[in-house]
């Protein structure tokens, strides 16, 4: 009996050392918390920013022509050399300021950012496109930081858990290049718009 508790109690201590703990954080990409590095001279309003980050990281926003790409870097040069600071969605969109940073140990290896994608067939009462809202899971380091899933906010109630489940599932071993970007719960109008 003692021999078999002792196997227990050993299999039991195993299986808590290799067990991650793993959980939020958040930060801000608010234009106030943020450096702008770069500003375009004529109308376009074209804009780069630096933010602050988790564990070292910064996060590089750059804004162009209404559409906006987020990437995640040691710092401003390492970030825009990333796929997902070429990882343009075609019709115009924007980011909100919150990052939800998913993290193994106080290690990030994910971002979750809400994004929202313009439609243009479907406009208010003043001609402007309605914007879509969708969470984008982006993986980080080590390896090449890109778009790992987006889960269409507006079809999916529980769209913040789909996307934490997507980002501690897929995103650390996601090959950036070769795998392709999961749709994760039921897919809507922002993800159909974002994947054209």
């Amino acid at each position: 009996m003692a021999t078999v508790t002792l196997a227990i109690a050993s299999a039991a201590t195993i299986l808590r050392s290799n067990a991650q703990t793993i959980g939020s954080s958040y930060t801000s990409t608010a234009p106030k918390d943020c450096r702008i590095v770069d500003r375009a001279k004529d109308l376009d309003d074209s804009t780069t920013r630096v933010c602050p980050g988790k564990a070292g990281y910064v996060v590089l926003i750059s804004e162009d022509d209404l559409r906006e790409t987020v990437s995640v870097g040691r710092n401003r040069f390492g970030a825009s050399k990333e796929p997902a600071a070429q990882a343009w969605f075609g019709p115009f969109n924007s980011t909100t300021a919150t990052v939800e940073w998913r993290a193994a140990n106080g290690k990030p290896f994910a971002i979750i950012q809400r994004w929202h994608i313009a439609d243009n067939t479907d406009q208010d009462k003043d001609g402007r496109p309605v914007a879509k809202p969708m969470l984008a899971v982006t993986r980080l380091p080590p390896g090449p930081v890109c778009h790992v899933a987006f889960v269409d906010a507006q079809a999916n109630p529980n769209a913040n858990e789909l996307a934490r489940h997507a980002a501690d599932e897929y995103a650390r071993n996601f090959k950036c290049g070769k795998d392709e970007v999961k749709v994760i719960g039921a897919s809507g109008r922002a993800v159909e718009l974002a994947k054209r």
